[in-house]
């Protein structure tokens, strides 16, 4: 089904309309604070995982706030005497947010979500109806409260072809780990229904966000218009088709269509290139887009192929003149990463001998690449003039603390830190304990001395790494006022070893711990 069976869109050329609707939503507390104390935080949780019954539990009053979740979140017609005394009614049916359903009710055109900015601020992600809290097995196609306006995609996710999703999981994942300096050009490949879009104007002089589904444009225009943002320069095309060769950013983000699949069936997910190829693809254009220090980020999925170590499939994607950081943050073998996406189109809802057929096709793709499991994670590239680019690929499947951007931001500073300074001058320089770090010691009850003893971060990426115990005593003296190499010293001549030893093989264990962020130059 084309985009042309989907909801039609509101207008995005009157600003004055959707000004007004932005002042009434405000007035109406309808915001993400103001929803999380009206619904509590069970119902509100239960949103993000797709269940309305609890919101709509919740909202069987007659507040403002009530009647707005119902009409824009939850997509119930309401009282059409009854929004006019909250929101300018027929201003918004003129202008496409509202269509009347039936005799005297009206009912909503797209979701309308309340989405709270890093900085405290009121933003609203605009999405198709039945995806600010579903997949695409939710989206609902034609006009509501006409004839098929409540009927769901069903089963086969083909009427969701090109759908324009709201704010899920991986969005909130990238929006958190992005770097948020202060930036001249900002630019957002696949922006769907534009998040990262909207946090890059908080930062960016300009912003520029390109989708090879034009709805996916309006739709951007629109979530930046009801949020108070300004307009991004909005482009047509695949990933970085609809840039300009001489054109260059500071910072480039990407939540593409990385799902490794066996066609092309919904836009906002499948990239209809072989394998892992959109991905690749990507990330090896991305050097000669970023300037000097500038910053990219991409969620992506990767193939585990046969025989083939995955770290090093994914450092031959990273371009020449970047320092790159790559976590693995998931693996899932090859059965579940079909069910987790046969699912999202809400497959399993439908003919039993289809689902198999799909889910055959899936199989089938995997087996002829000799793919046994597809790995999920980010990947950042920074662009540097370096003769030696700094390139991690590491798995990291633990919880971690969201935001990242700063931590991101701080690892790349250390990475140049290190760089600059050799094994000597690293003995010669100054180390502060990063804050929140503890020390953990493991080994059997009553044993003398612990087998291994474990630094942990409570911040950040929350690492834990195994140190010896010179690496503990060093890491738990560092205060700045010693140099590493006087530390050592100290600590030679307490446990008896030889100083120029202690030396000669200490700064390997150092590098680790200021490259993870345990130690911080002083």
């Amino acid at each position: 089904m084309s985009n042309a069976s989907l909801s039609p869109l509101p207008s995005a050329d009157r600003p004055d309309v959707t000004a007004r609707l932005r002042d009434a939503l405000l007035g109406a507390s309808f915001t993400a604070d103001g929803l999380l104390e009206l619904l509590g935080a069970p119902a509100y949780a239960a949103l993000s995982r797709s269940e309305t019954v609890p919101a709509l539990r919740a909202t069987r009053g007659d507040t403002p706030l009530e009647l707005l979740v119902r009409l824009f979140l939850l997509q119930q017609p309401v009282l059409h005497a009854r929004v006019g005394e909250v929101l300018p009614v027929d201003a918004c049916l003129e202008s496409g947010w509202l269509v009347r359903a039936g005799d005297d009710e009206v009912a909503a055109t797209v979701d309308v979500r309340p989405y709270g900015g890093p900085g405290g601020e009121d933003w609203f992600i605009v999405s198709d109806l039945g995806c600010a809290v579903g997949g695409a097995g939710g989206v609902r196609v034609g006009a509501p409260g006409r004839g098929d306006g409540a009927r769901r995609a069903g089963g086969t996710g083909s009427h969701a072809q090109g759908v324009v999703l709201g704010v899920g999981g991986a969005s909130m994942t990238l929006a958190g780990l992005t770097v948020r300096t202060p930036v001249s050009a900002a630019l957002d490949l696949g922006t769907g229904s534009g998040i990262q879009a909207l946090h890059a104007a908080a930062h960016a002089t300009r912003v520029t966000a390109t989708d090879v589904n034009p709805r996916a444009l309006h739709i951007t225009a629109l979530t930046l218009a009801l949020s108070g943002a300004p307009a991004a320069e909005l482009r047509e095309g695949s990933l970085y088709e609809p840039v300009h060769d001489d054109e260059t950013y500071d910072l480039i983000v990407s939540n593409p269509p990385f799902v490794i699949s066996p066609g092309a069936r919904l836009t906002y997910r499948d990239g209809g290139m072989g394998g892992d190829d959109l991905c690749r693809s990507l990330v090896q254009q991305t050097g000669e887009r970023l300037n000097e220090g500038g910053f990219a980020h991409f969620l992506a999925n990767w193939q585990h192929v046969e025989g083939e170590d995955w770290t090093d499939r994914l450092r031959s994607w990273v371009p020449r003149g970047c320092d790159a950081w790559i976590v693995q943050r998931e693996v899932q073998d090859i059965t579940q990463y079909a069910e987790l996406w046969l699912r999202d189109a809400g497959d399993h809802r439908g003919d039993a001998a289809d689902y198999q057929a799909r889910y055959d096709a899936w199989l089938d793709e995997f087996e002829a690449r000799k793919v046994r499991a597809v790995g999920f994670g980010w990947i950042t590239l920074r662009r540097t003039a370096a003769a030696e680019p700094s390139v991690v690929v590491e798995e990291w499947p633990h919880p971690i603390e969201q935001p990242l951007g700063e931590t991101v931001r701080a690892y790349f500073d250390r990475v140049d830190y290190l760089r600059a300074h050799d094994d000597a001058a690293l003995l010669e320089a100054h180390f502060t304990l990063a804050g929140e770090v503890v020390q953990e010691q493991v080994g059997l009850p009553g044993a003398e001395d612990p087998e291994h003893v474990v630094l942990r971060q409570n911040r950040g990426m929350r690492r834990a790494t195994r140190v010896d115990t010179v690496g503990a005593g060093f890491a738990g003296v560092c205060d700045g006022t010693m140099s590493a190499g006087r530390i050592l010293d100290a600590i030679a001549q307490l446990v008896g070893e030889d100083p120029v030893a202690l030396r000669d093989r200490t700064p390997a264990q150092i590098r680790l711990l200021v490259e993870q962020g345990f130690l911080e130059p002083a």
